[in-house]
């Protein structure tokens, strides 16, 4: 029997923002937080001090199904129930995929005493659950950490999911996050059960080894008055039964230092600001340990804006822009095979451009094609700070075969591909270059469904406002 205790669910954003949230606490604070709770149980046979919701679902708006969330009397690891998760198919009314928080209904425990949260879990086929993690409230999300890819038996199995730095949950509402799909399955839906989920005092996480931009030491121009997130932010942990256990864990966790605050700072959501001219580097620690990964950032100064498009919206479909609507979303890091380049979104004075370094080739992929078939040309505003700089801008259509070529030597691998490539050359050093690109050659007659803008050359340069247009 599935005995449903879902009530109702909470319309909540699917990414995990973090808001900033800074506070200078004095010694008569900190005894108020130690009042907090520190209760560890969330899930036994019953929901542990939960909100009256007990599951606060994904938006339905974005495909989340509230459905298929119950407990079950007929499976337990422990006791005499479970939670049961019903993971629907695709095409399913209720929605496509299931997912949600179990929160706390007070104003928050005290996990400092902690070292991971833990579950049994199993399921009715083997299948990968697509997160898993604690830290995310709905509301801030400060703590936020996440677990990927957690494979399940049809035998119950324990999950332990390390926290990175147990003495920043002083007061954590966001006990337990999970979001599950079929992409495993090909879209076949199936049940797992979970049971005896707590946070536990294991004293067997052991070996941290933090790491930031993905582990890499990245070198980046950038300008006063311009931010960088930092990216890439991980904490991998061995556990009791030898297993390395990588989680994503949110900037909150980290202390983060600038070797020139004069040049660039940066604070405890992990955002760097371009102070002034000059160099800096960004390092952080988890918990005193040095994190793998390092950011030396160059500021020349402040980054002057570029020209202002002033056609009319109806005339544009535009892809990086901050004076029209972008006609898709875009992958802007696609991180292909063999490319040696860094990209970075900056925001300078309240403008957005496209940074890259050590570009050897790289793309913009659109998240849906763009009908372009109407237009005629593609403009894109480029920004040089050496002499020398060229950069090959190929458009490419999704052909027949439904695929984008990526590779930068040729663009028609199939008969049914197209492309079409410009090189902008002689640009004026530390100023912005305007350029006018035709839809011609032979994507001319296979605009109406482009997916993508390959970039070659280099190997720095700056980009704003690409978008496709009629005069």
């Amino acid at each position: 029997m599935k005995t449903i205790k879902l009530i109702q669910f909470k319309i909540a954003m699917l990414t995990l923002v973090l808001v900033a949230v800074g506070c200078e606490r004095d010694i008569s604070d900190d005894a108020v937080l130690s009042e907090f709770p520190n209760t560890g149980d969330i899930y036994t046979d019953d929901p542990v001090g939960l909100t009256d919701e007990f599951f606060i679902s994904f938006d339905p708006a974005e495909g989340a199904n509230t459905e298929g969330f119950g407990t079950d009397d007929n499976e337990a690891y422990i006791g005499t129930s479970s939670i049961r998760i019903d993971v629907p198919t695709p095409t399913d009314p209720n929605g496509g995929f299931i997912g949600g928080i179990f929160k706390d209904r007070g104003e928050g425990r005290n996990l400092t005493g902690y070292d991971a949260l833990t579950f049994w879990v199993k399921g009715s086929t083997t299948v990968s659950i697509g997160e898993v993690g604690f830290g995310t409230d709905f509301e801030e999300n400060r703590n936020a950490v996440i677990l990927r890819n957690v494979a399940l038996s049809t035998d119950w199995r324990k999950i332990t999911i390390p926290i990175p730095n147990p003495s920043r949950l002083t007061q954590e509402k966001g006990m337990f996050i999970f979001s599950a799909g079929t992409q495993d399955t090909g879209g076949i839906g199936y049940t797992f059960w979970i049971d005896e989920l707590r946070f536990e005092k294991l004293g067997t996480i052991a070996q941290p080894n933090p790491i930031i931009f993905n582990g890499q030491d990245l070198v980046q121009q950038s300008f006063t008055g311009s931010s960088i997130p930092i990216s890439g932010l991980t904490q991998t942990f061995n556990i009791a039964s030898g297993q390395n256990v990588t989680v994503e864990a949110a900037a909150a966790y980290f202390d983060f230092n600038s070797s020139n605050a004069a040049v660039a700072s940066v604070n405890s959501l992990g955002e760097v600001t371009i102070e002034g001219s000059g160099t800096a580097t960004i390092t952080a620690t988890l918990d005193n340990v040095l994190a793998t990964g390092s950011l030396e950032v160059t500021s020349s100064g402040a980054l002057p804006a570029a020209t202002e498009p002033t056609l009319p919206q109806v005339n544009v479909k535009s892809i990086f822009s901050d004076t029209y609507i972008n006609e898709t979303q875009s992958d802007f890091d696609p991180q292909f095979g063999g490319s040696t380049t860094q990209t970075t979104t900056v925001n300078s004075n309240g403008d957005n451009f496209l940074i890259y370094t050590n570009n050897n080739f790289t793309g913009i992929i659109f998240e849906n094609t763009v009908d372009a078939s109407a237009l005629t040309f593609m403009h894109v505003d480029v920004y040089a700070q050496q002499a020398g700089v060229q950069v090959e801008f190929q458009i490419r259509d999704i052909g027949a075969n439904g695929e984008i070529n990526t590779n930068i030597f040729t663009g028609q691998p199939n008969a049914d591909d197209a492309d079409f490539r410009f090189t902008a050359s002689g640009l004026t050093v530390n100023g912005w270059n305007s350029y006018e690109i035709p839809l011609a050659g032979n994507i001319a007659s296979q605009k109406g469904n482009l997916g993508a803008i390959i970039l070659a050359g280099g190997p720095n340069f700056i980009l704003d406002n690409i978008y496709f247009y009629v005069p």
